[in-house]
């Protein structure tokens, strides 16, 4: 017998190839394909007369009539067949053209009744109607069960032989059958609290809505149950987590001081109050799990050191976890100085080698070695990869876990770092990526926020210049000038990408005109996105070809480097040595590899195609220079003249607050473009009420509420359900 947990495959009218295809949308059962929600409407509600229709030009209609002639034509060079039909009501007539659908003769016949919605063109001899939806009814005035015309029209995401139109003629009928086994998951609290509709309802009218506010209602009531499950998600792992106990490791006043005495410079108010916090976490035995949230240079690294060094004097272990090797390396000859005055042994191994300090200075040992030294307890400090959580790796008492951009390290990462030990070790994660507040209470919500919210003293304040295409020759001048003295320059440029997918863009933008004017051809709307791949295209300016005109026709006279991701780490760290050096005046780079070393002789930075940036990432960039006391520069290069990027580009001129320009490109490019939340598997409308600090506020504290009164959710056992299957398709870790 059919239901709601029925795998799709035994749906009539759901193939093999079909299941394969709405898997990509996580779509495997009959309850998955009911919660496969619109992305957006298509308003043809309002059902107009042909005479009507006709003097709309440009706009989009709905109209019904009977179909008098429809027969398949060529266009004038046949790329493509086209069906050519005219319909009829009781005033006027109007011709129709389909674009490459030639079996629609088959299955519309003279004299049926259409109601039809489609835009009105223009197009050789007279008004046509181009390419619209279509839908047999028995006669003209029928409204009642329209699918695809005549009502607010679901579109959904679409996959290539997935389109809408098979979408709704799956979904409707499932409906109908299916909706009244849809349990409530929410509380009965909750819903008459906010006056939410009952799922029922809700799941209905977000398919097929009766009116927008309808369809409205429904929304507001799935952004909130989703969010809500993901509050109650990570708060839930914060409960499970404090039952847990970590080691206490209770701070030394008089040793913190003498560290930060040993300084060459002094800690901001903002480092000391995180630190102290951080410190005190550690004094417990309830695990730890900050974030300690900077700006690039804010000196995050220090305090780190700090929390490292008091774990450390009370002779546990520290493992310190960092994304990439030059990174590691960084942080194993930063953390070496910072503690060489504290009898310390630090270690450091990646995916290539080991190394340890002592005294001072540093050796190279096997691997081997330094899994015994490490399971003895003999490193107090083990900095590395993710080559730290390898089966050959065991720590003899680790008790923290110091994260560089891995927020979501979880709690099984963490028991496999201590193989089943009574203890689990402290979190500290760090991020330079400025998290707007939404995110913060809601995907970290299961972490304590720690924020360094200034910057050195003796820093100066980045000059960032946008640059416009007749002021290139003079910005390289005086490059050139900022080389003879001595400084570092960074030139990132943007992820390569063919020309291709600029057609695509374009042609996904031809807004129903049957023939878009793109790259000089005349390309039909629906000749279909294969076939505007498949023509002649240019790639955009590889990084090699960036590099010869940098060097040949820009800067001849000066030292250019290229690095990208498929180098090799020995490679890489020779480039970032001689750069750091001075002996490479000009580093060129595309943004997928990690430059953020610390480079003090670095003070300009150089972006090309700074619109095809967000605003987040622009500051991450801006933050590698200015990292000395000498003034610094960064040019942001552009040949976009949209008010959108003049806009985002002119924000980040006027604001060095990272955090100010976070929300803005939250704003702006939406969660699952700013950090990548897609790839966690958050549902649509969580990520759209993302955006929605009160609604992110409202459901963390009804998930506080009622965890507060049910921690296993015992009394609600529909939402405990549903929390688990939504727990499948989300993943923090």
């Amino acid at each position: 017998m059919i239901n709601l947990s029925t795998p799709i495959q035994e749906l009539p009218k759901v193939g093999a190839v079909y299941v394969k295809k709405l898997k990509k949308f996580g779509i495997k059962t009959v309850q998955d394909m009911l919660f496969y929600f619109p992305a957006r409407y298509d308003d043809f509600s309002e059902i107009i007369s042909i005479k009507s229709a006709r003097q709309k030009l440009g706009e989009t209609v709905c109209v019904q009539g009977q179909i008098t002639e429809i027969e398949n034509t060529n266009t004038f060079k046949k790329y493509m067949a086209m069906t050519e039909a005219v319909i009829q009501d009781d005033n006027s007539e109007i011709k129709v053209i389909w674009f490459n659908q030639p079996y629609l003769v088959k299955s519309l016949k003279e004299d049926d009744f259409v109601c039809l919605a489609g835009k009105v063109s223009l197009y050789k001899e007279g008004i046509f109607l181009n390419n619209p939806s279509y839908e047999r009814i028995n006669e003209i005035g029928e409204n009642e069960e329209l699918t695809h015309t005549g009502r607010i029209v679901p579109v959904y995401s679409e996959t290539r032989g997935v389109t809408s139109r098979w979408l709704r003629y799956v979904i409707k009928p499932l409906l109908y059958r299916f909706v009244e086994q849809i349990q409530e998951s929410l509380p009965e609290e909750i819903i008459k609290k906010y006056k939410f509709l009952p799922i029922q309802e809700a799941v209905w009218q977000l398919h097929f809505p009766s009116t927008f506010s309808h369809a409205d209602a429904a929304k507001a009531r799935f952004s909130f149950e989703e969010l809500f499950l993901i509050q109650l998600n990570v708060l839930k792992e914060k409960l499970k987590l404090m039952l847990k106990k970590s080691p206490a490791c209770p701070m030394d006043a008089a040793l913190m001081k003498k560290f930060t005495d040993s300084l060459p410079f002094l800690l901001t108010d903002s480092q000391k109050k995180c630190a102290f916090a951080i410190l005190k976490d550690l004094e417990k035995t309830a695990p730890m799990s900050r974030l300690l949230e900077g700006d690039v240079g804010s000196g995050k690294t220090v305090v780190a050191a700090m929390a490292a060094l008091s774990i450390a004097k009370n002779s546990h272990q520290v493992a310190f976890m960092a994304p990439t090797e030059i990174l590691a390396k960084q942080h194993f000859k930063t953390i070496s100085d910072l503690l060489k005055d504290f009898d310390i042994k630090v270690g450091m191994l990646t995916g290539k080698d080991a190394r340890i300090t002592k005294d001072g200075e540093t050796f190279e040992i096997s691997k081997k070695s330094f899994n015994g030294d490490l399971e003895n307890g003999q490193i107090d400090v083990a900095i590395g990869t993710h080559s730290l959580i390898q089966k050959t790796v065991t720590f003899k008492n680790l008790a923290l876990v110091i994260l560089d951009e891995q927020h979501r390290f979880g709690v099984e990462q963490r028991d496999y770092l201590i193989k089943g030990k009574k203890l689990i070790p402290h979190l500290l994660s760090m991020t330079a990526t400025p998290i707007p507040r939404t995110l913060a209470l809601t995907v970290y919500g299961d972490l304590d926020l720690s924020l360094i919210d200034e910057m050195p003293k003796n820093r100066k304040k980045v000059k960032t210049i946008i640059v416009e295409p007749g002021q290139r020759k003079e910005t390289h001048e005086f490059i050139k000038k900022e080389v003879k003295e001595g400084k570092g320059v960074f030139v990132i440029y943007p992820k390569i990408e063919s020309q291709a997918s600029k057609l695509k863009e374009a042609a996904t933008k031809a807004d129903g005109d049957p023939f878009s004017a793109v790259s000089g051809s005349f390309v039909p709307q629906n000749y279909g996105f294969n076939s505007l791949l498949s023509l002649p295209v240019n790639e955009v300016k590889a990084l090699k070809e960036e590099y010869e005109r940098l060097s040949k026709e820009v800067f001849p006279d000066l030292r250019i480097t290229m690095l990208y991701g498929k180098m090799k780490a020995p490679e890489k760290e020779r480039i970032m040595l001689d750069f750091k050096k001075g002996e490479i005046d000009i580093l060129l780079s595309t943004s997928v590899v990690e430059v953020g070393v610390d480079v003090p002789r670095a003070t300009i930075m150089m972006v090309e195609g700074a619109e095809r940036f967000g605003l987040s990432q622009l500051h991450q960039f801006r933050g590698r220079v200015g990292r000395s006391d000498m003034q610094s520069y960064c040019f942001l290069f552009t040949t976009d003249p949209s008010m959108l990027n003049r806009k985002r580009l002119k924000a980040l001129v006027e604001s060095n607050n990272g955090f100010e320009l976070a929300e803005k490109d939250l704003e702006i490019r939406g969660p699952g473009s700013l950090y990548g939340t897609q790839q966690w598997g958050i549902p649509d409308m969580a990520m759209q009420g993302l955006t929605n600090i009160f609604l992110v506020e409202k459901t963390r504290a009804a998930a506080k509420e009622l965890l507060g009164k049910d921690p296993e959710l015992k009394n609600y056992p529909e939402l405990k359900e549903r929390l688990k299957q939504f727990q499948t398709k989300i993943h923090f870790e």
